[in-house]
């Protein structure tokens, strides 16, 4: 990307993992300007082509049965919600309306969403929070199970935690979701608005771990950048939505989904998912070797495919500065985390790139806090191996 007086940077945060396929892809720009010059918008009162084929593409690639379009990810998850108690509803358990979240959790910004994500400071202000919600720590499921009351409808995970530092889900703990949604009556739904559409190498995240929802929700990437969500559902959930029990008015127009079967185009197509798995792999490992080289400024590189964050020692605010100072864009997360996101068409070199300004940076700040970081012969206190903890920088 380049500034209006020609700076030039490397975009490793995507707008927030959104511009999949970078900045003025050809094919994208084609499909956008093609539907902009014929329809943009006509509504879902009149069938819509370019949705059905989407529609279809992520049915016939997925576990889903049917797709419901909205205009983002925080819609996406509030219709899965719906989706959920809808669904238990009409088997017979219409008390059935609480979701168990997990903390550190982000699922959106509206009202209900807030309360999904059950974060202090984005309740603040906003009055009573939603009922409906209750949380457990991620990754354990004793404290899950033991949140399960005749009122549960359902669970809502998401496969890689990215707003609280790109924290993956235990194999063991994703298997026993399913287990236990299928054990109790719930239904099991995944937030993929940020892991999704190829995020992490496969279409959906939950395809590493060999688990199989009942419902997902999906957005950032969808589209390349036009504003797109959408909720994957089985029959079994996705049959209980009769007439006028969800509608939007943009979701699923004929712009939106041309951008997003234009993304699918490339996504789709034969070694571009295994190219995000290479690449990502090469990043991560790139990382971990910045890691062991600065292990003062940096504490851990922590992802998987192209979604990666790096634990920082100092201040992440001052870090992400530093890094756009030098060139190169990101984003932070909880736990004094950097999240670098990057296209899904990133290759080798930029990432060398990203890694080397990260380098430099690290360096700078070593030198300006007296701070050696090569390895074991940075140790003062003749103890082996680099400095592991904050106590022990601060010492």
């Amino acid at each position: 990307m380049y500034t209006a007086d020609g700076r030039r940077f490397l975009d490793f945060g995507a707008g927030i993992a959104v511009s999949s396929l970078g900045h003025g892809h050809p094919g994208l720009v084609k499909a956008i300007a093609e539907q902009a010059a014929r329809v943009m918008h006509v509504s879902n009162l009149y069938r819509i082509p370019q949705a059905e084929r989407l529609a279809e593409r992520l049915v016939a690639h997925s576990f889903a049965d049917s797709v419901f379009f909205s205009n983002s990810g925080a819609e996406a998850n509030e219709g899965m919600v719906k989706m959920i108690r809808k669904a238990q509803a009409q088997r017979g358990h219409a008390e059935r309306t609480r979701i168990i979240c997990c903390t550190g959790a982000f699922h959106g910004r509206t009202l209900a969403m807030i309360a999904a994500t059950g974060n202090p400071a984005y309740l603040e202000g906003f009055g009573t929070p939603v009922d409906g919600f209750d949380h457990v720590p991620f990754n354990n499921m004793n404290a899950l199970r033991a949140a399960i009351t005749p009122e549960t409808a359902g669970i809502m995970v998401e496969p890689i935690q990215g707003e609280t530092g790109i924290r993956q889900a235990d194999p063991q703990f994703m298997t026993g979701l399913r287990q236990v949604c299928d054990e109790f009556g719930l239904l099991l739904g995944f937030d993929e608005v940020q892991t999704g559409m190829g995020r992490t190498g496969k279409l959906f995240a939950h395809e590493w771990y060999d688990v199989t929802p009942d419902i997902i929700s999906v957005a950032k990437g969808i589209a390349g950048g036009f504003p797109m969500g959408a909720i994957l559902a089985s029959e079994e959930v996705a049959s209980h939505m009769t007439a006028g029990s969800h509608g939007t008015t943009f979701g699923g127009n004929p712009l939106a989904c041309a951008a997003a079967n234009a993304v699918l185009d490339e996504i789709l197509a034969p070694g571009f998912l295994d190219a995000v798995e290479e690449t990502g792999a090469f990043l991560g490992e790139a990382l971990a070797a910045l890691v062991r080289t600065h292990p003062a400024i940096f504490e851990l590189a922590r992802g998987r495919g192209l979604m990666w964050g790096l634990k920082c020692r100092l201040p992440v605010a001052r870090i992400q500065e530093m890094a756009t100072r030098s060139g190169l864009l990101s984003v932070t997360a909880g736990d004094n985390v950097l999240r670098l996101l990057p296209p899904l068409i990133v290759g080798k070199d930029e990432c060398r790139e990203a890694v080397a300004i990260l380098g430099t940076v690290a360096g700078t700040l070593e030198s300006e806090t007296g701070k050696s970081c090569a390895g074991s012969e940075a140790r003062t206190d003749g103890k082996q191996g680099p400095i592991q903890s904050h106590e022990e920088i601060q010492a």
